[in-house]
């Protein structure tokens, strides 16, 4: 029988990494940088730090630049090794930090969304293989999703620390869903409650039921009617395939309703967790607006990684909107792993939409017998299907 992988293989390992400059230079003081791994800083800008003279035997440097390639040769000659930035990419090969809005639709304002920060990366994607990259820009993309990972585990440790695993809470759905419609609506106000509740909403960073749950931890920090008016200003750009309107919406929501400061007591490190949320995009799926109501943005260029990341976070449960293939697929995909316990305790598997989800597409019919026969006993009671959205926000804070 499968039995759930040794705990040494699927737990977080960390490294000594130095992914800031004020990092950087406090250990440049010791004197030492010996068996650090130092991720995507700009050692080239002013002041450039001297490095002559510092203990680098077993150092990484990856993703790094520096004022010249001699700092480079020299550094390996004493013993680090470096991997420099791949030169001709429009991303990092190493970044040290998630994306945010504002990161992906850099250049919007200038050039629309031909010329913002993530459809230029997507462009280049397509030009150089797509899914099947050449090997140098199959290099690139794999150093760019590690260092993705990274900044993942950092940015959701604090978070983990303070609420458990049990806070995050994943929603799925269509990604075709119209901004405006009963589903975006129904959506939204999840992501609403949920993050006032004090659960990290997690998405698949794309269009619809994405968006909206995202949009809704964005204004949780602000009363109901705002958030309703927020969804009617997006609507008058509803269809995602009208790229710079839909675009331009988003960013026209974004200015009108900023959210307000977190208190402080209640963890400013927080924050970008209290007014979003977190995605997790494909630049698989780049041809689709990004999302830009998420606090952060794990955005990848693998989509297997992408979607087993997202799973593995959501231990306070999964909410599956209505959706077709994709969804479908995330049911199974986080079945198995809550079949054979491969993250730990699963919470809810929330259907909104029991018609949907008991006639349309029958999922429940064969995910309850299948979940019932678990060898860690009959976990068919995590299934819930429910029309409305305040129950199940009932069934995902319960326990946690």
């Amino acid at each position: 029988m499968p039995t759930p992988p040794p705990a040494d293989v699927i737990e977080l390992h960390t490294t000594d990494e130095v992914e800031t400059r004020a990092e950087f230079d406090r250990r440049l003081a010791t004197g030492s940088l010996a068996g650090l791994t130092v991720q995507g800083l700009r050692l080239d800008l002013d002041p450039a730090p001297d490095l002559t003279a510092v203990t680098v035997a077993g150092t990484l440097f990856v993703g790094c630049r520096f004022a010249s390639r001699e700092v480079g040769a020299d550094l390996v000659r004493r013993g680090a090794n470096v991997v420099p930035p791949f030169s001709g990419l429009p991303y990092p090969t190493q970044p040290s930090h998630l994306y945010t809005p504002d990161d992906l639709a850099a250049g919007f304002a200038e050039a629309g969304f031909e010329g913002m920060y993530d459809t230029r990366v997507y462009a280049h994607f397509r030009a150089h293989g797509g899914a099947l990259p050449d090997v140098r820009e199959a290099l690139g993309q794999r150093l760019h999703d590690h260092g993705v990972d990274n900044a993942l585990a950092d940015a959701t440790r604090a978070w983990l620390t303070a609420y458990g695993p049990q806070s995050v809470v994943g929603i799925m759905g269509g990604h075709a869903v119209p901004r405006g419609s009963v589903p975006y609506r129904m959506a939204a106000v999840l992501g609403w409650e949920l993050a006032r509740a004090d659960r990290l909403v997690v998405t698949g960073g794309g269009p619809g039921v994405m968006e909206a749950a995202n949009l809704g931890a964005y204004l949780a920090g602000r009363p109901a009617e705002e958030l309703t008016a927020a969804i009617d200003l997006l609507a008058v750009a509803p269809d995602f395939t009208d790229h710079d309107r839909y675009t331009a919406a988003a960013l026209r929501v974004r200015e009108r309703f900023t959210p307000p400061p977190v208190p402080r007591q209640r963890g400013a490190d927080l924050e970008w967790a209290r007014t979003g949320g977190l995605a997790i995009p494909t630049w698989l799926y780049g041809h689709e607006p990004a999302n830009l109501f998420a606090g952060r943005i794990a955005k990848y260029f693998s989509n297997a990684i992408r979607e087993d990341t997202i799973l593995r976070l959501a231990r306070g449960g999964i909410v599956f909107a209505p959706g077709r293939a994709g969804t479908v697929q995330e049911v199974f995909q986080a079945a198995t792993k809550t079949f054979y316990g491969t993250d730990g305790a699963s919470g809810a598997y929330v259907f909104l939409d029991r018609a949907y989800w008991t006639r349309e597409l029958p999922v429940e019919s064969l995910l309850r017998p299948l979940l019932a026969a678990s060898p860690f006993g009959d976990l068919s009671a995590t299934i819930h299907l429910t029309d409305d959205v305040r129950e199940a926000v009932r069934v995902l804070t319960a326990a946690a």
